[in-house]
Protein backbone atom coordinates (compact mmCIF):
# COMPACT_ATOMS: atom_id res chain seq x y z
CA UNK A 1 0.00 0.00 0.00
CA UNK A 2 1.33 3.40 -0.87
CA UNK A 3 2.71 5.36 2.09
CA UNK A 4 0.72 8.49 1.32
CA UNK A 5 -2.21 7.09 3.33
CA UNK A 6 -0.08 6.60 6.43
CA UNK A 7 1.70 9.93 6.93
CA UNK A 8 -0.16 12.64 8.89
CA UNK A 9 -0.28 15.81 6.81
CA UNK A 10 -1.74 17.93 9.60
CA UNK A 11 -0.80 16.05 12.77
CA UNK A 12 -2.48 16.97 16.02
CA UNK A 13 -0.99 19.87 17.95
CA UNK A 14 -2.37 21.73 20.94
CA UNK A 15 -3.80 25.13 20.08
CA UNK A 16 -4.06 28.29 22.14
CA UNK A 17 -7.86 27.99 21.87
CA UNK A 18 -7.74 24.93 24.15
CA UNK A 19 -6.09 26.89 26.97
CA UNK A 20 -8.32 29.94 26.67
CA UNK A 21 -10.65 30.68 29.60
CA UNK A 22 -13.33 31.86 27.17
CA UNK A 23 -14.22 30.45 23.75
CA UNK A 24 -12.15 32.03 20.98
CA UNK A 25 -14.14 33.49 18.08
CA UNK A 26 -13.02 32.90 14.48
CA UNK A 27 -14.39 34.49 11.34
CA UNK A 28 -15.02 31.18 9.54
CA UNK A 29 -14.64 27.58 10.63
CA UNK A 30 -14.69 24.87 7.97
CA UNK A 31 -15.61 21.41 9.25
CA UNK A 32 -13.92 18.78 7.10
CA UNK A 33 -10.49 18.75 5.44
CA UNK A 34 -11.44 16.85 2.30
CA UNK A 35 -11.21 18.44 -1.15
CA UNK A 36 -14.30 20.62 -0.68
CA UNK A 37 -13.39 21.88 2.78
CA UNK A 38 -9.79 22.66 1.85
CA UNK A 39 -10.89 24.41 -1.35
CA UNK A 40 -13.26 26.60 0.68
CA UNK A 41 -10.54 27.44 3.21
CA UNK A 42 -7.99 28.34 0.53
CA UNK A 43 -10.51 30.47 -1.35
CA UNK A 44 -11.40 32.44 1.77
CA UNK A 45 -7.77 32.83 2.87
CA UNK A 46 -6.82 34.22 -0.55
CA UNK A 47 -9.51 36.87 -0.02
CA UNK A 48 -8.09 37.85 3.36
CA UNK A 49 -10.67 36.03 5.50
CA UNK A 50 -9.42 34.32 8.68
CA UNK A 51 -10.35 30.64 8.49
CA UNK A 52 -9.89 27.54 10.66
CA UNK A 53 -10.33 23.98 9.35
CA UNK A 54 -11.29 21.20 11.80
CA UNK A 55 -11.11 17.51 10.91
CA UNK A 56 -11.28 14.35 12.99
CA UNK A 57 -8.62 12.80 10.72
CA UNK A 58 -5.03 13.94 10.13
CA UNK A 59 -4.24 12.17 6.84
CA UNK A 60 -5.39 12.16 3.23
CA UNK A 61 -8.29 9.92 2.26
CA UNK A 62 -7.68 6.18 2.09
CA UNK A 63 -8.09 4.90 -1.46
CA UNK A 64 -8.53 6.76 -4.73
CA UNK A 65 -12.20 7.73 -4.11
CA UNK A 66 -12.99 10.66 -6.43
CA UNK A 67 -10.65 10.39 -9.42
CA UNK A 68 -12.21 12.22 -12.35
CA UNK A 69 -11.92 16.02 -12.42
CA UNK A 70 -13.53 18.11 -15.15
CA UNK A 71 -12.32 21.25 -16.85
CA UNK A 72 -14.48 23.67 -14.85
CA UNK A 73 -13.20 22.50 -11.41
CA UNK A 74 -9.65 22.54 -12.82
CA UNK A 75 -10.19 26.19 -13.76
CA UNK A 76 -11.31 26.85 -10.19
CA UNK A 77 -8.28 25.03 -8.80
CA UNK A 78 -6.09 27.11 -11.07
CA UNK A 79 -7.37 30.25 -9.34
CA UNK A 80 -6.67 28.61 -5.98
CA UNK A 81 -3.08 27.82 -6.92
CA UNK A 82 -3.52 24.04 -7.23
CA UNK A 83 -4.54 23.53 -10.85
CA UNK A 84 -1.16 23.04 -12.47
CA UNK A 85 0.12 20.40 -10.00
CA UNK A 86 -3.10 18.46 -10.57
CA UNK A 87 -2.76 18.61 -14.36
CA UNK A 88 0.94 17.72 -14.21
CA UNK A 89 0.29 14.64 -12.07
CA UNK A 90 -3.05 13.57 -13.54
CA UNK A 91 -3.84 11.43 -16.55
CA UNK A 92 -5.38 13.65 -19.22
CA UNK A 93 -8.19 12.22 -21.32
CA UNK A 94 -11.13 13.30 -23.42
CA UNK A 95 -12.12 10.20 -25.36
CA UNK A 96 -14.20 7.21 -24.34
CA UNK A 97 -15.58 3.99 -25.73
CA UNK A 98 -18.84 2.19 -24.98
CA UNK A 99 -19.11 -1.60 -25.43
CA UNK A 100 -22.14 -3.89 -25.55
CA UNK A 101 -21.12 -7.46 -24.85
CA UNK A 102 -17.79 -7.63 -26.72
CA UNK A 103 -18.64 -5.04 -29.42
CA UNK A 104 -17.67 -1.40 -29.37
CA UNK A 105 -20.92 0.38 -30.21
CA UNK A 106 -19.46 3.88 -30.37
CA UNK A 107 -16.82 6.31 -29.10
CA UNK A 108 -17.00 9.94 -27.96
CA UNK A 109 -14.80 13.03 -27.63
CA UNK A 110 -15.50 15.43 -24.78
CA UNK A 111 -13.26 18.22 -26.07
CA UNK A 112 -14.06 18.68 -29.75
CA UNK A 113 -13.39 22.45 -29.55
CA UNK A 114 -9.82 23.69 -29.78
CA UNK A 115 -8.49 26.69 -27.88
CA UNK A 116 -8.75 25.36 -24.33
CA UNK A 117 -5.84 25.80 -21.92
CA UNK A 118 -6.93 23.02 -19.57
CA UNK A 119 -7.93 19.46 -20.49
CA UNK A 120 -11.52 18.25 -20.63
CA UNK A 121 -10.84 15.78 -17.80
CA UNK A 122 -7.99 14.40 -15.76
CA UNK A 123 -7.91 11.28 -13.63
CA UNK A 124 -6.16 11.81 -10.31
CA UNK A 125 -6.54 9.91 -7.06
CA UNK A 126 -8.26 11.96 -4.36
CA UNK A 127 -5.34 11.52 -1.99
CA UNK A 128 -3.09 13.43 -4.41
CA UNK A 129 -5.73 16.13 -4.79
CA UNK A 130 -5.87 16.54 -1.02
CA UNK A 131 -2.09 16.57 -0.76
CA UNK A 132 -1.84 19.40 -3.32
CA UNK A 133 -4.48 21.34 -1.40
CA UNK A 134 -2.62 20.91 1.89
CA UNK A 135 0.59 22.00 0.16
CA UNK A 136 -1.22 25.15 -0.97
CA UNK A 137 -2.41 25.80 2.59
CA UNK A 138 1.23 25.62 3.76
CA UNK A 139 2.25 28.08 1.03
CA UNK A 140 -0.42 30.52 2.16
CA UNK A 141 0.64 30.16 5.78
CA UNK A 142 4.23 31.01 4.80
CA UNK A 143 2.89 34.09 3.05
CA UNK A 144 1.17 35.16 6.28
CA UNK A 145 -2.41 34.19 5.46
CA UNK A 146 -4.68 33.51 8.45
CA UNK A 147 -5.45 29.87 7.64
CA UNK A 148 -5.03 26.87 9.96
CA UNK A 149 -5.79 23.14 9.84
CA UNK A 150 -6.30 21.21 13.07
CA UNK A 151 -6.17 17.46 12.72
CA UNK A 152 -7.86 15.07 15.16
CA UNK A 153 -10.23 17.85 16.18
CA UNK A 154 -13.68 16.26 16.03
CA UNK A 155 -16.80 18.43 16.31
CA UNK A 156 -19.11 16.77 18.83
CA UNK A 157 -21.83 19.38 19.27
CA UNK A 158 -23.17 22.47 17.51
CA UNK A 159 -25.05 25.43 18.93
CA UNK A 160 -26.46 28.08 16.62
CA UNK A 161 -27.03 31.68 17.72
CA UNK A 162 -28.16 34.85 15.90
CA UNK A 163 -24.62 36.20 15.50
CA UNK A 164 -22.36 33.13 15.81
CA UNK A 165 -22.04 29.35 15.96
CA UNK A 166 -20.65 27.49 18.97
CA UNK A 167 -18.80 24.19 18.48
CA UNK A 168 -17.72 21.63 21.04
CA UNK A 169 -14.55 19.93 19.81
CA UNK A 170 -12.97 16.70 21.05
CA UNK A 171 -9.18 16.21 20.83
CA UNK A 172 -6.63 13.67 22.13
CA UNK A 173 -6.08 16.07 25.04
CA UNK A 174 -9.73 16.56 25.83
CA UNK A 175 -12.59 18.81 24.71
CA UNK A 176 -12.72 22.55 24.17
CA UNK A 177 -15.23 25.09 22.87
CA UNK A 178 -14.68 27.39 19.92
CA UNK A 179 -16.93 29.89 18.16
CA UNK A 180 -17.25 31.21 14.62
CA UNK A 181 -19.14 33.96 12.86
CA UNK A 182 -19.81 31.43 10.10
CA UNK A 183 -19.42 27.66 9.71
CA UNK A 184 -19.12 25.78 6.42
CA UNK A 185 -19.95 22.09 6.84
CA UNK A 186 -17.91 19.98 4.40
CA UNK A 187 -17.80 16.76 6.41
CA UNK A 188 -19.01 14.39 3.71
CA UNK A 189 -21.98 12.18 2.96
CA UNK A 190 -22.20 10.90 6.53
CA UNK A 191 -22.10 14.48 7.84
CA UNK A 192 -22.24 14.64 11.63
CA UNK A 193 -22.91 18.38 11.29
CA UNK A 194 -26.07 17.60 9.35
CA UNK A 195 -27.15 15.06 11.97
CA UNK A 196 -26.43 17.39 14.89
CA UNK A 197 -28.65 20.05 13.33
CA UNK A 198 -31.41 17.49 12.83
CA UNK A 199 -31.33 17.74 9.03
CA UNK A 200 -31.55 14.92 6.50
CA UNK A 201 -31.35 14.05 2.83
CA UNK A 202 -34.34 13.70 0.51
CA UNK A 203 -34.16 11.57 -2.61
CA UNK A 204 -33.57 7.98 -3.78
CA UNK A 205 -31.29 5.09 -2.87
CA UNK A 206 -31.06 2.66 -5.79
CA UNK A 207 -31.12 -1.07 -5.24
CA UNK A 208 -27.72 -1.93 -6.66
CA UNK A 209 -24.12 -2.23 -5.53
CA UNK A 210 -20.84 -1.64 -7.32
CA UNK A 211 -17.38 -2.92 -6.51
CA UNK A 212 -14.52 -0.41 -6.87
CA UNK A 213 -11.03 -1.85 -7.18
CA UNK A 214 -7.82 0.12 -7.63
CA UNK A 215 -5.49 -2.26 -9.45
CA UNK A 216 -1.76 -1.71 -10.01
CA UNK A 217 -0.64 -3.15 -13.34
CA UNK A 218 1.43 -2.41 -16.42
CA UNK A 219 -0.73 -1.94 -19.51
CA UNK A 220 -0.53 -0.31 -22.92
CA UNK A 221 -4.26 0.46 -22.96
CA UNK A 222 -5.00 4.09 -23.91
CA UNK A 223 -5.98 6.80 -21.43
CA UNK A 224 -9.67 6.56 -22.24
CA UNK A 225 -12.90 5.85 -20.39
CA UNK A 226 -14.12 2.35 -21.30
CA UNK A 227 -17.61 1.29 -20.27
CA UNK A 228 -19.22 -2.12 -20.86
CA UNK A 229 -22.87 -3.13 -20.82
CA UNK A 230 -23.44 -6.86 -20.31
CA UNK A 231 -19.79 -7.92 -20.82
CA UNK A 232 -18.90 -11.64 -20.84
CA UNK A 233 -16.76 -11.17 -17.72
CA UNK A 234 -19.67 -9.65 -15.74
CA UNK A 235 -22.72 -11.04 -17.52
CA UNK A 236 -25.96 -9.17 -17.04
CA UNK A 237 -24.17 -6.29 -15.32
CA UNK A 238 -21.87 -3.38 -16.27
CA UNK A 239 -18.19 -2.47 -15.88
CA UNK A 240 -15.91 0.56 -16.13
CA UNK A 241 -12.15 0.88 -16.67
CA UNK A 242 -10.15 4.09 -16.15
CA UNK A 243 -6.43 4.83 -15.96
CA UNK A 244 -4.92 6.71 -13.02
CA UNK A 245 -1.37 7.90 -12.29
CA UNK A 246 1.34 5.53 -11.01
CA UNK A 247 0.12 2.56 -13.04
CA UNK A 248 -3.13 2.36 -11.05
CA UNK A 249 -6.34 1.45 -12.87
CA UNK A 250 -9.86 2.02 -11.55
CA UNK A 251 -12.22 -0.88 -12.14
CA UNK A 252 -15.94 -0.64 -11.32
CA UNK A 253 -18.01 -3.82 -11.46
CA UNK A 254 -21.77 -3.93 -10.97
CA UNK A 255 -22.68 -6.63 -8.43
CA UNK A 256 -26.44 -6.40 -7.93
CA UNK A 257 -28.49 -5.66 -4.84
CA UNK A 258 -28.72 -8.75 -2.68
CA UNK A 259 -25.05 -9.31 -1.78
CA UNK A 260 -22.84 -9.78 1.28
CA UNK A 261 -20.65 -6.66 1.05
CA UNK A 262 -17.96 -7.88 3.43
CA UNK A 263 -17.69 -11.17 1.57
CA UNK A 264 -17.51 -9.49 -1.84
CA UNK A 265 -14.57 -7.33 -0.72
CA UNK A 266 -12.42 -10.31 0.26
CA UNK A 267 -9.41 -10.90 -2.04
CA UNK A 268 -10.49 -14.46 -2.83
CA UNK A 269 -13.67 -13.03 -4.39
CA UNK A 270 -12.27 -9.82 -5.91
CA UNK A 271 -9.28 -11.40 -7.68
CA UNK A 272 -11.29 -13.87 -9.81
CA UNK A 273 -13.58 -11.05 -10.97
CA UNK A 274 -10.62 -8.94 -12.05
CA UNK A 275 -8.91 -11.88 -13.75
CA UNK A 276 -12.09 -12.58 -15.69
CA UNK A 277 -11.99 -8.98 -16.93
CA UNK A 278 -8.25 -8.60 -17.62
CA UNK A 279 -7.26 -12.17 -18.45
CA UNK A 280 -5.11 -14.69 -16.60
CA UNK A 281 -1.90 -13.45 -18.23
CA UNK A 282 -2.05 -9.93 -16.67
CA UNK A 283 -0.12 -9.48 -13.43
CA UNK A 284 -1.74 -7.05 -11.02
CA UNK A 285 -1.93 -6.06 -7.37
CA UNK A 286 -5.01 -4.81 -5.57
CA UNK A 287 -4.37 -1.39 -4.02
CA UNK A 288 -7.83 -0.62 -2.60
CA UNK A 289 -11.32 -2.12 -2.65
CA UNK A 290 -14.68 -0.64 -1.72
CA UNK A 291 -18.38 -1.15 -2.44
CA UNK A 292 -20.83 1.66 -3.02
CA UNK A 293 -24.56 2.02 -3.55
CA UNK A 294 -26.08 4.54 -5.97
CA UNK A 295 -27.69 7.41 -4.08
CA UNK A 296 -29.27 10.55 -5.54
CA UNK A 297 -30.24 12.78 -2.61
CA UNK A 298 -29.84 16.28 -1.21
CA UNK A 299 -30.76 18.48 1.72
CA UNK A 300 -33.83 20.61 1.21
CA UNK A 301 -31.77 23.76 1.90
CA UNK A 302 -27.99 24.22 2.01
CA UNK A 303 -27.96 27.35 4.18
CA UNK A 304 -29.17 27.10 7.76
CA UNK A 305 -28.61 30.57 9.19
CA UNK A 306 -24.86 30.73 9.93
CA UNK A 307 -24.15 27.08 9.09
CA UNK A 308 -23.78 26.45 5.36
CA UNK A 309 -23.41 23.01 3.80
CA UNK A 310 -21.29 22.20 0.73
CA UNK A 311 -20.21 19.10 -1.15
CA UNK A 312 -21.33 15.61 -0.15
CA UNK A 313 -22.64 16.89 3.18
CA UNK A 314 -25.29 18.78 1.15
CA UNK A 315 -25.93 16.40 -1.75
CA UNK A 316 -25.11 12.92 -3.07
CA UNK A 317 -25.08 11.51 -6.57
CA UNK A 318 -24.01 8.19 -8.06
CA UNK A 319 -20.33 8.16 -9.08
CA UNK A 320 -20.87 7.53 -12.81
CA UNK A 321 -20.60 10.99 -14.33
CA UNK A 322 -17.98 12.42 -11.94
CA UNK A 323 -20.48 14.81 -10.35
CA UNK A 324 -19.53 14.48 -6.67
CA UNK A 325 -16.23 16.24 -5.96
CA UNK A 326 -16.60 18.32 -9.13
CA UNK A 327 -19.91 19.70 -7.90
CA UNK A 328 -18.58 20.22 -4.38
CA UNK A 329 -15.70 22.38 -5.61
CA UNK A 330 -18.21 24.47 -7.56
CA UNK A 331 -20.29 24.83 -4.37
CA UNK A 332 -17.40 26.51 -2.58
CA UNK A 333 -16.52 28.62 -5.62
CA UNK A 334 -20.07 29.96 -5.58
CA UNK A 335 -20.15 30.48 -1.82
CA UNK A 336 -16.81 31.95 -0.80
CA UNK A 337 -16.85 35.23 -2.74
CA UNK A 338 -20.32 35.94 -1.38
CA UNK A 339 -19.34 35.10 2.20
CA UNK A 340 -16.20 37.25 1.90
CA UNK A 341 -18.30 40.20 0.72
CA UNK A 342 -20.69 39.73 3.65
CA UNK A 343 -17.82 39.60 6.14
CA UNK A 344 -16.26 42.75 4.61
CA UNK A 345 -19.60 44.57 4.69
CA UNK A 346 -19.74 44.90 0.88
CA UNK A 347 -22.88 42.76 0.52
CA UNK A 348 -25.92 42.00 2.69
CA UNK A 349 -26.31 38.59 4.32
CA UNK A 350 -29.20 37.89 1.98
CA UNK A 351 -26.73 37.32 -0.86
CA UNK A 352 -26.01 33.98 0.81
CA UNK A 353 -29.55 32.93 -0.07
CA UNK A 354 -28.44 33.05 -3.70
CA UNK A 355 -25.88 30.35 -2.85
CA UNK A 356 -28.75 28.15 -1.75
CA UNK A 357 -30.79 29.06 -4.82
CA UNK A 358 -28.01 28.48 -7.34
CA UNK A 359 -26.38 25.40 -5.86
CA UNK A 360 -29.63 23.55 -5.10
CA UNK A 361 -30.42 24.16 -8.78
CA UNK A 362 -27.04 22.63 -9.68
CA UNK A 363 -27.67 19.71 -7.31
CA UNK A 364 -31.05 19.06 -8.90
CA UNK A 365 -29.44 19.03 -12.35
CA UNK A 366 -26.79 16.58 -11.15
CA UNK A 367 -29.33 14.38 -9.40
CA UNK A 368 -31.54 14.33 -12.49
CA UNK A 369 -28.63 13.42 -14.78
CA UNK A 370 -27.32 10.85 -12.32
CA UNK A 371 -30.76 9.29 -11.88
CA UNK A 372 -31.21 8.90 -15.63
CA UNK A 373 -27.75 7.32 -15.89
CA UNK A 374 -28.52 4.92 -13.07
CA UNK A 375 -31.82 3.87 -14.61
CA UNK A 376 -30.11 3.18 -17.95
CA UNK A 377 -27.14 1.33 -16.43
CA UNK A 378 -29.27 -0.71 -14.01
CA UNK A 379 -32.71 -1.35 -15.60
CA UNK A 380 -35.16 -2.66 -13.03
CA UNK A 381 -37.60 -4.48 -15.32
CA UNK A 382 -37.43 -6.82 -18.29
CA UNK A 383 -39.06 -4.18 -20.50
CA UNK A 384 -36.54 -1.52 -19.41
CA UNK A 385 -33.66 -3.87 -20.15
CA UNK A 386 -35.13 -4.78 -23.55
CA UNK A 387 -35.39 -1.10 -24.47
CA UNK A 388 -31.89 -0.36 -23.16
CA UNK A 389 -30.37 -3.23 -25.16
CA UNK A 390 -32.21 -2.14 -28.32
CA UNK A 391 -30.75 1.36 -27.97
CA UNK A 392 -27.26 -0.12 -27.60
CA UNK A 393 -27.72 -2.30 -30.68
CA UNK A 394 -28.95 0.63 -32.76
CA UNK A 395 -26.13 2.93 -31.59
CA UNK A 396 -23.56 0.71 -33.31
CA UNK A 397 -24.92 1.73 -36.70
CA UNK A 398 -27.16 4.77 -36.31
CA UNK A 399 -26.10 8.22 -35.13
CA UNK A 400 -29.57 9.13 -33.80
CA UNK A 401 -29.41 6.38 -31.13
CA UNK A 402 -26.07 7.39 -29.62
CA UNK A 403 -27.33 10.34 -27.54
CA UNK A 404 -29.76 7.88 -25.90
CA UNK A 405 -26.90 5.70 -24.61
CA UNK A 406 -26.22 6.71 -21.02
CA UNK A 407 -23.14 5.27 -19.35
CA UNK A 408 -22.95 8.27 -17.04
CA UNK A 409 -23.42 11.80 -18.39
CA UNK A 410 -20.15 13.45 -17.42
CA UNK A 411 -19.95 16.54 -15.25
CA UNK A 412 -20.80 19.90 -16.78
CA UNK A 413 -21.17 23.23 -14.95
CA UNK A 414 -24.59 24.57 -14.11
CA UNK A 415 -25.94 27.68 -15.85
CA UNK A 416 -27.76 29.68 -13.17
CA UNK A 417 -30.80 30.58 -15.22
CA UNK A 418 -33.25 32.64 -13.20
CA UNK A 419 -30.72 33.59 -10.53
CA UNK A 420 -31.62 36.74 -8.59
CA UNK A 421 -28.07 37.98 -9.30
CA UNK A 422 -28.59 37.94 -13.08
CA UNK A 423 -29.61 40.95 -15.14
CA UNK A 424 -31.79 40.71 -18.24
CA UNK A 425 -29.87 39.61 -21.29
CA UNK A 426 -29.01 42.61 -23.47
CA UNK A 427 -27.00 40.88 -26.19
CA UNK A 428 -28.08 38.74 -29.10
CA UNK A 429 -25.12 36.48 -28.42
CA UNK A 430 -24.27 32.82 -27.94
CA UNK A 431 -26.58 30.89 -25.65
CA UNK A 432 -23.73 29.32 -23.69
CA UNK A 433 -22.50 32.74 -22.49
CA UNK A 434 -25.89 34.10 -21.40
CA UNK A 435 -26.28 35.53 -17.88
CA UNK A 436 -25.81 32.76 -15.31
CA UNK A 437 -23.35 30.81 -17.46
CA UNK A 438 -19.71 30.16 -16.57
CA UNK A 439 -17.18 31.89 -18.80
CA UNK A 440 -15.67 29.55 -21.37
CA UNK A 441 -11.95 29.97 -21.95
CA UNK A 442 -10.54 31.20 -25.26
CA UNK A 443 -7.07 31.96 -26.61
CA UNK A 444 -6.27 35.68 -26.61
CA UNK A 445 -2.93 37.15 -27.61
CA UNK A 446 -0.15 35.35 -25.79
CA UNK A 447 -2.42 33.62 -23.27
CA UNK A 448 -5.99 32.65 -22.43
CA UNK A 449 -9.02 34.64 -21.39
CA UNK A 450 -9.64 33.16 -17.94
CA UNK A 451 -6.04 33.82 -16.89
CA UNK A 452 -6.55 37.52 -17.64
CA UNK A 453 -9.57 37.95 -15.37
CA UNK A 454 -9.10 39.58 -11.98
CA UNK A 455 -10.10 37.86 -8.73
CA UNK A 456 -13.07 40.17 -8.12
CA UNK A 457 -15.74 41.51 -10.48
CA UNK A 458 -14.67 42.04 -14.09
CA UNK A 459 -16.00 44.10 -16.94
CA UNK A 460 -14.97 42.21 -20.07
CA UNK A 461 -15.14 44.36 -23.19
CA UNK A 462 -14.74 42.92 -26.68
CA UNK A 463 -14.26 45.66 -29.28
CA UNK A 464 -16.18 48.04 -26.98
CA UNK A 465 -15.30 51.05 -24.82
CA UNK A 466 -15.85 51.25 -21.05
CA UNK A 467 -14.16 52.75 -17.97
CA UNK A 468 -11.03 50.94 -16.79
CA UNK A 469 -12.44 50.83 -13.24
CA UNK A 470 -15.82 51.21 -11.60
CA UNK A 471 -16.88 51.38 -7.98
CA UNK A 472 -20.53 50.96 -7.11
CA UNK A 473 -21.55 51.04 -3.43
CA UNK A 474 -18.22 49.60 -2.26
CA UNK A 475 -17.93 47.00 -5.05
CA UNK A 476 -14.90 47.47 -7.31
CA UNK A 477 -14.99 46.33 -10.93
CA UNK A 478 -11.95 46.22 -13.23
CA UNK A 479 -12.04 46.19 -17.00
CA UNK A 480 -10.40 43.53 -19.20
CA UNK A 481 -10.28 44.89 -22.74
CA UNK A 482 -10.03 42.45 -25.67
CA UNK A 483 -10.60 42.39 -29.40
CA UNK A 484 -11.50 39.59 -31.76
CA UNK A 485 -8.22 40.49 -33.46
CA UNK A 486 -6.48 39.00 -30.39
CA UNK A 487 -7.63 35.53 -31.43
CA UNK A 488 -6.99 34.44 -35.02
CA UNK A 489 -8.79 31.15 -34.28
CA UNK A 490 -12.03 33.16 -33.79
CA UNK A 491 -12.88 31.13 -30.66
CA UNK A 492 -13.41 34.38 -28.73
CA UNK A 493 -15.88 35.59 -31.37
CA UNK A 494 -17.74 32.28 -31.54
CA UNK A 495 -18.01 31.93 -27.77
CA UNK A 496 -18.80 35.54 -26.81
CA UNK A 497 -20.13 37.42 -29.86
CA UNK A 498 -21.62 35.10 -32.46
CA UNK A 499 -23.11 37.59 -34.96
CA UNK A 500 -22.66 40.63 -32.68
CA UNK A 501 -19.81 43.02 -33.49
CA UNK A 502 -19.07 44.03 -29.88
CA UNK A 503 -19.99 43.07 -26.34
CA UNK A 504 -19.58 44.05 -22.69
CA UNK A 505 -19.84 41.33 -20.04
CA UNK A 506 -20.13 41.74 -16.27
CA UNK A 507 -18.39 38.72 -14.74
CA UNK A 508 -18.72 37.66 -11.11
CA UNK A 509 -15.73 36.63 -8.94
CA UNK A 510 -16.61 32.96 -9.59
CA UNK A 511 -16.36 33.69 -13.35
CA UNK A 512 -20.09 33.28 -13.97
CA UNK A 513 -21.68 35.91 -16.18
CA UNK A 514 -24.02 38.35 -14.43
CA UNK A 515 -24.93 40.63 -17.33
CA UNK A 516 -24.08 41.36 -20.97
CA UNK A 517 -24.91 44.01 -23.54
CA UNK A 518 -23.62 45.00 -26.96
CA UNK A 519 -22.11 48.23 -25.58
CA UNK A 520 -21.37 49.93 -22.27
CA UNK A 521 -24.35 51.75 -20.80
CA UNK A 522 -23.39 53.18 -17.42
CA UNK A 523 -26.76 53.11 -15.69
CA UNK A 524 -27.49 49.56 -16.88
CA UNK A 525 -24.17 48.22 -15.66
CA UNK A 526 -24.33 50.07 -12.34
CA UNK A 527 -27.68 48.42 -11.73
CA UNK A 528 -26.26 45.07 -12.81
CA UNK A 529 -23.38 45.43 -10.33
CA UNK A 530 -25.81 46.21 -7.52
CA UNK A 531 -27.93 43.21 -8.46
CA UNK A 532 -24.91 40.87 -8.76
CA UNK A 533 -23.74 41.91 -5.29
CA UNK A 534 -27.12 41.14 -3.74
CA UNK A 535 -28.26 44.73 -3.24
CA UNK A 536 -31.36 44.64 -5.44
Amino acid sequence: MTKIFEVPLYAYESSADQASALPVRHQVIVVGAGPVGLAAAIDLAQQGVEVLVLDDNDKVSFGSRAICFAQRPLEIMDRLGCGQPMVDKGIQWHEGKVFFDTRQVYGFDLQPEKGQRLPAFINLQQYYFEQFLVDRVRELQQQGAAIEIRGRNKVEAVGTHPDHVRLEVETPEGPYIVEADWVIACDGAGSSMRSMLGKDFHGRVFEDNFLIADVVMQSDLPSERWFWFDPPFNRGQSALLHKQPDGVWRIDLQLGWDIDKDKEKRPENVIPRIKAMLGDDIDFEIDWVSIYTFQCRRMERFRHDRVIFAGDSAHQVSPFGARGANSGVQDTDNLCWKLSMVIDGRAPETILDSYDRERTQAADENISASTRSTEFITPKSDMSRLLRDAVLDLSAQFEFARPLVNSGRLSTPCIYDGSPLNSADGLNGPSNTRPGAPCPDAPVGDGFLLSKLNRGFNLLTIDADAPDELEVDGVSVKRVALSVKDDPSLALKHRYLSEATSAVYLIRPDQHIAARRDSYEENAFRQAILRASGKE
